[in-house]
Parts: C-alpha cells; structure tokens; sequence
C-alpha cells in the first residue's frame, strides 16, 4: 500500500508541476504585452475594400496616419480605455497566446479589431486593425467600406 501511496503522490506532483509550468510558459509567451496598461499604435498603411458595379472585390493600398491609444487595459475585466485623439469610448480586450485583441462593437453595426502581436521588432509590437463596415454610399471623411490598416504599437505604461 506504501508504494501505490507513494506513485500517486508522485503522479500529483508531476501534474501540479506540470500545470505551473504550462501557466508560466503562457506568461512568458505573453511577454511584455502581457502586462502592458497602456498601448500607443500607429498604422503607416491602409488597405480599403470595396466592390464595383458588377460585384468584382477590389482593394486600395494606400498610407494612412491613424494612430489609437488603449488606455486603462484590465485583462482581468477584458476592458480597456480606446483614445483616438479627443474621443474615448471602452473596448473589449481578449487575450490569446502571444496575442491581445481590442474589439469595439457599435450599435449600428460596424465592428473595429485591433490585435497586436507580441512580436518585438525594435522595440516595437506588430499590430493590425480591421474596420468591418460598409455603406453603399461612400461618406466623405468616414469610414464607409471594409478596411484593414498596418503599423506597431508600444507599450508605454
């Protein structure tokens, strides 16, 4: 009876080692971005999606100056404070390995999704944002078809 006593408090302990282990790697994954409270993105190009007359996709690349600011981030609450130059309004945060996702969902529709990887490049993290949106009538100075845009952000607690 020792010995079975014995193997299973081993087998135990293997499992609680194992688990920590895992939750650490998961951290360590995360890295910085882990832990950042703040995030300051900027997006140096864009590509917008529209469709023609006859239905054909088509996509524009051209550079863009967007910059956003997640504030306040609380991976615990999954919220975070979004800034884009005097307006805020609070965002859904998501984390997944090596990933943090930011999805702002309006009542109208439209859904944003900011992910930055934590894939350090010079100090800086890859980030993508995507806006789903799309009116039949382009509105000058709004964003009225699908857009995707490309930058980094950092952390800057």
């Amino acid at each position: 009876m020792h010995l079975r006593q014995t193997r299973a408090f081993a087998l135990t302990a293997l499992l609680a080692l194992t688990f920590v282990h895992v939750l650490t790697l998961d951290a360590a994954a995360q890295g910085r971005l882990a832990t950042a409270k703040a995030l300051r993105c900027s997006f140096p190009r864009n590509a917008t999606g529209t469709w023609t007359k006859d239905g054909t996709a088509e996509v524009a690349l051209k550079p863009s100056t967007m910059v956003l600011r997640f504030d306040s981030i609380d991976f615990d609450d999954s919220t975070a404070q979004l800034k884009t130059g005097s307006v805020g309004s609070e965002v859904v945060v998501k984390t997944a390995e090596g990933y943090v996702h930011f999805m702002q969902v309006f009542r109208t529709g439209p859904l944003y999704i900011t992910s930055v990887f934590d894939k350090d490049v010079n100090g800086k993290l890859k980030a993508v944002h995507s806006r789903h949106e799309y009116f039949a009538v382009p509105l000058p100075g709004a964003t009225s078809s699908p857009e995707q845009y490309y930058g980094e952000c950092e952390v800057v607690n």
